[in-house]
């Protein structure tokens, strides 16, 4: 099967999935006026997952370790980052009912999976041949998709808090119906679990690279855009998870700073690489 036909594949599997959720979940609450649905995956949604997730993993495999030559760019690096997204959900709903997450997540999905064949990306001369450098990029790609599922939960919990405000007024509805979703607080141990695990992915990805800048530059760290950017994004993290463990950071402080750190790591590889293939073309 030509590659490009399994991300078309995968893209419109997702996309099906998508449809069938937002009917399922969304819009099925919606109409349901107050009647309490089954929450979690049916199992034949569950088994229906794995399979447009197998066919993205092995697009992304292809590209990074079975390809003749690496290319970088930011539609491999929003593909893994969306594969891994749903990879975490599919995991996280093994333990908690996350309902209203699958259409957001799915439809991301379906349009980064049909964009490495369009935007293929540039390639990396010092990455060609090189193991520890396509493991650098590949930590650094897992650490932006766990960091993205984080900002997934700081949307849906700025809206709880958001909603659980605007309830208490008198004759109030809510601006959106979503499905049941966790409570707040279970909402905010989900968020510092996946910013802890983007932290060590981040930690590692940094280390590697100092060895990897070493052995290619004959310099541990070089000053470019990519590298301040992903140690501004690391230091982000670093101080929010110290300002939870030590002053009990929660709420909108929280939210701020995993934005924050989501720019930042955004600014330092995905920004910088679509300015350079899609608004000044080059390849």
């Amino acid at each position: 099967m030509p590659d490009i036909v399994v991300h078309l594949v995968a893209s419109a599997a997702y996309l099906g999935l998508a449809w069938h959720f937002l009917n399922t979940r969304w819009r099925r609450h919606a109409s349901a006026a107050g009647t309490a649905a089954q929450p979690g995956l049916a199992a034949w949604e569950r088994a229906a997952l794995l399979a447009p997730l197998a066919l993205h993993g092995w697009t992304i495999y292809q590209s990074l370790f079975a390809s003749s030559e690496l290319r970088l760019g930011f539609a491999l690096a929003l593909s893994a980052t969306l594969w891994l997204g749903v990879a975490l959900y599919w995991l996280e709903s093994l333990f908690v009912h996350l309902d209203g997450l699958e259409p957001m997540v799915l439809a991301g999905a379906a349009v980064a999976c049909a964009l490495p064949p369009v935007f293929p990306g540039l390639v990396s001369p010092q990455g060609f041949g090189n193991a520890a450098f396509t493991l650098h990029v590949l930590l650094f790609v897992l650490a932006y998709g766990v960091l993205t599922i984080a900002i997934l939960h700081v949307a849906l919990m700025a809206y709880l808090e958001r909603d659980l405000h605007y309830s208490r007024q008198p004759g109030a509805a809510p601006l959106l119906r979503l499905p049941t979703l966790p409570p707040l607080l279970t909402m905010e141990r989900l968020l510092f679990r996946l910013i802890l695990v983007s932290f060590l992915l981040m930690t590692a990805a940094l280390v590697l690279g100092v060895a990897v800048s070493e052995t290619t530059f004959g310099r541990p760290f070089r000053f470019d855009h990519k590298n301040v950017f992903s140690l501004l994004a690391w230091l982000t993290l670093a101080i929010l998870l110290v300002g939870r463990f030590f002053y009990g950071w929660r709420g909108r402080t929280a939210l701020k700073w995993t934005m924050a750190a989501f720019l930042f790591l955004m600014l330092a590889y995905v920004g910088r690489s679509f300015v350079l293939e899609v608004l000044l073309g080059r390849s």
